[in-house]
Formats: C-alpha cells, structure tokens, sequence
C-alpha cells in the first residue's frame, strides 16, 4: 500500500509539531517554508554575537508543554535547559512605585501591603480563581478537539459560564479583589498576550497570572528559539523532510478535495494539505475566492507590536531580565491600540534582557536589549506613518528607562533592527500585521475559532494562531497535534 503524503506549508510551531504526529504515524511529510529556515514569527535574529527571540520572550504554562512533548514521545526537561525566572516580573508604574511579581508570598504579601490594604487577601483570592480557571478551561475549553457544535454545547458544559466567567469582563471583574488601579493592571496586563484589551478580554483570562506564578515562568538556555530547534530536531528524527526558500504561491483544488500546492511554479502532489501559514492569509491567497476571504477580513484580529533590538556595547546589570512599565492611563492604552490602531501617547512598554538569564546571549562585556511597544494592526487605508511610531516608540522607552536610572542607552547602542506592523507581514504573512492572528474575544475563542478542517476542501486542514485553541506557543503544540489527528482520521477513513 503506498504511503500516503502530506504537505505542511510553513514551518512554525504548530506545522512542526503536527508534522512529528504524522511521521510517527507513517505519513510521509513534507515542510515547506517561505523563509530561509524553521520556526515562523517565533524567530531569532543573531548579530555580532548577539541573540534575539523575535516573538515569545519567556516561556509559560509549562505543564502544558510537558503534556505537549510526551505526546510527542519526548520530555520537555531533556530537550530544553530550563531555568525559573523569579521575579517573574518587575513591573514599574508611572508614580514610580514598583512591584516584583514572585512566587515568594510572604514577598508580595509585603509588597501589595504597600500598594492597598489588605490586598493580599484579594490577591489569594484572585489566585483560586486563576486556579480554577486554568485548570477547567486547558481541560475543558483547550484541550478538547471540538468536532461539532454538540460537543462544545453539550449539558455537560453549562456551568462553564459560570465557573470560568467567560461572560465577564476581565478588568470589571478585578474590583472584586483590588480597588488600586495599579494592582488591576498588575493582574491583567497578560490579555496582551492574546493580542487583547483586558477592557474587553474575558474573566477566564485570570489563568494566565495564576499560572505564571504557580507553575512558573522559564527561560530555556539558548532563548525561546531553542523550543523551535528541539522540535526540528525531533521532526528529522522522525523522518519529515523540510525545504526551505519554498514560498507556497498557490493550493491547488479540484472540486471538493485539494491536490498538492504550487511552488516556484510547479505543483507538489499530495493526500493532504496542512496549512500552518496565518489562516486569514490562506484564503486570501492560496484559495479560489469563495467569499470566505471577505467573510475573515470583517472578523476582529489582534493587536501588533514595534519591536526594537539592540546590540549594546555595555551591560545593564541593574536591568533585569523582565520589565513592564505599565501607564498611568492603562484604559487609554488599550483605546489607542483596540478602536485608534495606533500608539498610546503614553505607552505600556516590555523591556526584555536575555542576558540576565543567559550570558550567552551577547558578548562578554557588551547587552542584548529588546524592548517591545504594542500597537494598532494595520488599518485598511493604510494611513498609519509607521516609520514616525516608531520613532515615537523608540523615545518613549529610553523616556521610561530613565525612571530606573538608566539614562546612557541611546549612546551605547551598536545597532538597531525594527519590526513594525509591515514587518510581521513581510515576514510571515500576517494578515494586518496582526502579531497574535485573529483576535480571542469572546465571539472568538475556542468553538467559534476557524476549524481545523476547511469545510469544502475537506482534506485541506489548519493549524496556528488563529485557528483553534488559539494563539500562543503551547497552544500552537496543542493545535499542531489535533489538526494531525484530524488529517491521521481523514486520511484512514475514520470520520
């Protein structure tokens, strides 16, 4: 019987991941990627000895990987050189308050006490909700592979909407447990993380600063890139083929079925089709136009970001590996970046120190800095002067590293690479820009996300971003091993 061959197009997380689940299963697979090697926008950029993760900075919900690399018949602990980061952040407010977030509670006991009165108490509070949510909704909301609307509207799921509160609003839902506007913004700033407004995001999302201190966050040694090798490493163990500098132009159909895809203009027969580009990106231009195109354009999509990378000529010790400076007018933040598509006046900024964690990752003597400033996606005018936000955005973040005292950066840097909203499209084909794909509000998550499996083509499939779990790495592994398993039933005749 011939072996039955599949065709991943685009070699990011997701496609990796489903690309071991086939080979192990006796598939033949083939990678195709646009861009000279693996990973999609969990990238990396080396310069001058100096090492920068281009997308996830900081790995979290580590059980979830664990889950996810046992799948793969592997263990995450031997694949990866992990460390905990705690303080996992050190967060710094306008007023120049500053609070470490740490696992260490007689430490945040100590620290909130100073903030509110008795907000500990609120804080443990929020944490057994966080706990609850995280557990019910990987078990019950991320986990499952919803393949009608029975399974996700079954009885059995019900008290769901009350017990992961997806129908309230996430910054609302913090005055039950703080009334310090900074300590509401302390908890909820993760939304970002979904590319979401925590001012529209759902309550569920309390999981997220539950399971950064609970389970951890880490570095793994050699940055977040070192997640896309230890898979591509298992990918070629298992016998996937990856071809590289290979930009899909086309998906080749016929009537109901897909037959292979077009490359440099030749077609590339195959059983089935995994798409692991951004989904929006596919039906815009690999398919017949059909009208879903448009019907994905009028669908929320995420926020993007400005990111900078500097190789610096001295360390900054005193930085650590994690800092969010979080605005005064959080709320206006978000109304910049959501309903304006633009940059606050007054940004939340990320400032990421690898070397903190890992000297390997610049010279002795010398810093890697990375400092991210989120924005709006691309507008449909194409009116935004990205290269004027980004100088805007560039100026804000050594205005705010002057409040830690660091004053001399902009004298001290070697070089600079930028990634704006045009960047992540050029890229990585990011429909808008839009770094985390289609956006998680709640007419957006879990079901209602874009299946698997398109529903004309049926042996054309879907993993990444905005698909369904959603985005993010872990849950790019979860999609990668689920859109598998539907090509594996697909193509063995199981419905």
């Amino acid at each position: 019987m011939k072996t039955k061959n599949v065709i991943v197009i685009g070699a990011g997380i997701g496609g990796i991941t489903a690309a071991i689940h086939l080979a192990q299963r006796g598939f033949q697979v083939t990678v195709l990627e646009k861009n000279d090697h693996p990973g999609g926008r969990c990238d990396r950029i080396t310069r001058d000895g100096h090492r920068f993760d281009t997308g996830p900075t900081l790995l979290v919900m580590p059980l979830l990987y664990e889950a996810e690399f046992s799948a793969l018949g592997s263990s995450m602990r031997e694949v990866l050189d992990l460390q905990r980061v705690d303080p996992t952040y050190h967060l710094a407010f306008d007023d120049g308050s500053q609070l470490a977030l740490t696992s260490d509670m007689k430490s945040m006991q100590e620290q909130l006490e100073t903030f509110e009165h008795g907000s500990f108490q609120g804080f443990l509070r929020y944490m057994e909700e966080g706990h609850r949510h995280y557990h019910l909704g990987i078990e019950r909301l991320v986990k499952p592979d919803f393949r009608n609307a029975s399974d996700f509207f079954a009885l059995s799921n019900l008290p769901l909407l009350y017990k992961v509160k997806p129908l309230a609003n996430h910054y609302r839902n913090m005055s039950a447990y703080f009334d310090d506007p900074r300590l509401k913004a302390a908890f909820t700033f993760q939304d970002v993380y979904m590319g979401l407004s925590p001012f529209e995001a759902p309550a569920t999302f309390s999981m997220m600063p539950y399971t950064e201190l609970a389970h951890g966050v880490w570095y793994p040694k050699g940055g977040m890139y070192s997640i896309v090798e230890a898979l591509t490493k298992l990918a070629r163990e298992a016998g996937v083929e990856f071809i590289f500098d290979a930009p899909v132009e086309k998906i080749e159909v016929r009537k109901n079925s897909v037959r292979g895809v077009q490359v440099k203009g030749q077609v590339i027969e195959a059983d089935a089709v995994l798409a692991n580009a951004d989904l929006p990106y596919v039906y815009q231009n690999l398919l017949p136009k059909d009208g879903q195109a448009e019907r994905l354009s009028r669908k929320r999509y995420s926020c993007s970001v400005i990111s900078f990378f500097w190789g610096v000529d001295k360390p900054y010790e005193t930085l650590p590996p994690h800092t969010l400076f979080l605005a005064h007018d959080y709320r206006e933040n978000f109304t910049s970046i959501i309903r304006d598509l633009s940059l606050p006046a007054n940004p939340s900024l990320y400032i990421h120190a690898p070397a903190r964690l890992d000297p390997s990752m610049a010279p002795t003597g010398e810093d890697t800095i990375i400092a991210i400033a989120p924005v709006g996606h691309m507008s449909e005018n194409g009116e935004q002067n990205w290269a004027a936000l980004r100088d805007q955005a560039r100026e804000h973040v050594f205005r705010k590293l002057r409040l830690l005292g660091i004053n001399d950066l902009e004298a001290h840097i070697k070089f600079e690479t930028t990634f704006t909203p045009l960047s992540w499209k050029k890229r990585y084909n990011l429909v808008k820009g839009s770094t985390h794909g289609l956006c998680h509000n709640l007419t957006q998550l879990g079901y209602f996300r874009p299946d698997f499996q398109h529903a004309r083509y049926r042996n054309l499939y879907f993993t990444g971003a905005s698909t369904r779990p959603g985005t993010g790495m872990p849950t790019a592994m979860v999609s990668g091993r689920q859109a598998a398993q539907r090509i594996i039933d697909g193509l063995t005749n199981h419905k």
